[in-house]
C-alpha cells in the first residue's frame, strides 16, 4: 500500500478542488457518483464570465479565479478544476490552465482543455456534438473545437440561454430521456466520438448505453474533467460504468 498523500480519513489519495458556475447543480452530483475510493472533491461557486476574449474580460476572469483558488488552496487541494465548458473555451486550450496555474501556484485545469485532451486520448478527430446551448455559444464551441484540430460533423443545441442567463437553471432540469434523444439527433455515422458538453447537463447514466448503441466513445464535460483531474493527481484507477474514457484511459 502506498503512503497516503493526506492525513485524512476520507481523502488519503487526493483532494480535488472544483469551481462551478452559480446555477450548476449537476457537476457535483455526477462527480460524487464517479469518484474512486480515497478521493474527495471540494467545491466553490464563481460568477459566470461570458467575455473571455477581450483583455478586460480575460483579466476579470483571472482575478476571480485567483481569489477562489486561494480559498480552495486552504483546504490543501492537489489540483483545481474550473468546471465551466463555455467559459473556459480559450484557444489554445492549454493557455488558460497554464496562466491560472502559474498565477495561483496551484495546478489548475479547465473543462474545455480536459475535453481536448480526452478526445485526443481516444484518437477522435471527427465529432458529433450535442449541447444545451443557444446558437451564439454553439458557434463559439465550433470555432474552439476546430481551432484545436477537430472536425465538427454536426453540432446541435437545445437553445437554452437564448433569452438570457435566467434560463440557465433549465439546463439541469432537462430530463435524461430528452438528453438521450438530443444526443442521438446530433450523432452522425462516421464520427469518431459523440461529445456532449456543459457541466450542468445531466448525462452520466446515459454514457454507457449510448456508447453501446452508437459504437463510439461518448465524452461529456463532467466525465472528461474528472478524468483529467484524476490523472493530474496520479490517480489512474479504471472506473466502470462511466464510458470508455474512464474505463480504458
Amino acid at each position: 500500500m502506498t503512503e497516503p498523500r493526506h492525513l485524512s480519513t476520507y481523502s488519503p489519495r487526493a483532494k480535488l478542488g472544483l469551481i462551478v458556475p452559480p446555477t450548476n447543480t449537476v457537476n457535483e452530483a455526477e462527480w460524487s457518483r464517479m469518484l474512486p475510493e480515497g478521493v474527495t472533491f471540494h467545491t466553490h461557486r464563481m460568477k459566470l464570465h461570458s467575455d473571455t476574449s477581450s483583455p478586460a474580460g480575460r483579466a476579470a476572469l483571472l482575478d476571480d479565479l485567483a481569489e477562489v483558488i486561494a480559498m480552495l488552496a486552504q483546504a490543501r487541494v492537489d489540483a483545481v478544476a474550473y468546471a465551466c465548458t463555455a467559459g473556459s473555451m480559450v484557444t489554445p486550450a492549454d493557455a488558460l490552465p497554464r496562466e491560472v496555474s502559474e498565477r495561483s501556484g496551484v495546478r489548475t485545469l479547465t473543462t474545455s482543455a480536459a475535453i481536448v485532451d480526452a478526445l485526443k486520448a481516444l484518437g477522435a478527430v471527427r465529432l458529433s456534438v450535442a449541447t444545451p446551448y443557444a446558437q451564439a455559444t454553439n458557434d463559439h464551441e465550433v470555432h474552439f473545437l476546430t481551432d484545436n484540430g477537430f472536425e465538427v460533423m454536426r453540432l446541435i443545441g437545445l437553445g437554452i440561454g437564448a433569452g438570457g442567463p435566467h434560463e440557465f437553471p433549465r439546463i439541469a432540469e432537462t430530463p435524461l430521456d430528452a438528453v438521450v434523444a438530443h444526443a442521438r439527433a446530433a450523432f452522425v455515422p462516421g464520427s469518431d466520438a459523440l461529445l456532449i458538453t456543459c457541466t450542468d447537463f445531466p448525462t452520466l447514466p446515459a454514457i454507457a448505453a449510448l456508447e453501446d448503441e452508437l459504437g463510439v466513445p461518448v465524452v461529456t464535460s463532467n466525465q472528461a474533467t474528472l478524468w483529467a483531474m484524476l490523472r493530474a493527481t496520479a490517480i489512474d484507477d479504471r472506473i466502470d460504468g462511466c464510458g470508455r474514457l474512464l474505463r480504458q484511459h
